[in-house]
């Protein structure tokens, strides 16, 4: 199988024996067409660049108890080929948005660790369509907080997405 300067798949990558050329074109195919094979660009080679670039977006329109709720309107950096919202821009505000609503139940003696991530992709968010993310906390207790948030479309009200996050709750240490 060839491989070329413009793939990350190098003569060193291990191919099954019973892989046939059609099936490692294939996959080239999908990293070539989503990028995948682009090197990263400088100003995205800095610490956190990915919370800079979803953190842009996010407008807080109301914060309550175990409850939150932000909007977004989905630009260029945040869509994918098809020009929806990304999968990945959507794992990371449903990220931001439950730990958000995570911290009005949490005390601040105690730090949150992600354990769990789950996400429902329903339907599309196009390019400049408004989304609003609303944010709610399920149950807190001692060591757990579930957090389900929800994307709906602003004008439609049709649901997007769906997340459930889970995380740890953990004392602060005092190193």
């Amino acid at each position: 199988m060839a491989t070329t300067k413009d793939t990350p798949i190098s003569p060193a990558t291990k191919v099954s024996p019973d892989s046939t050329p059609e099936e490692y074109e294939r996959v080239d195919g999908v990293f070539k067409n989503t990028g995948a094979y682009r090197p990263l660009k400088p100003e995205h080679n800095v610490k956190d660049s990915f919370s800079n670039l979803v953190g842009g977006v996010l407008k807080v329109i109301s914060v309550e108890r175990g409850k939150i709720s932000c909007s977004l309107t989905v630009k260029a950096p945040l869509v994918n080929a098809y020009g929806g919202l990304h999968g990945g821009s959507v794992g990371a505000l449903a990220d931001r948005v439950a730990i958000a609503c995570a911290r009005t139940v949490v005390g601040k003696d105690k730090d949150i660790f992600l354990s769990e991530l789950s996400i429902s992709y329903l339907s599309a968010a196009p390019k400049n369509v408004e989304v609003v993310i609303d944010g709610s906390v399920i149950k807190s207790g001692k060591n757990l907080t579930v957090v389900e948030v929800i994307f709906r479309l602003k004008e439609s009200g049709r649901l997007a997405f769906t997340s459930r996050a889970t995380f740890y709750n953990m004392p602060v240490s005092s190193l």
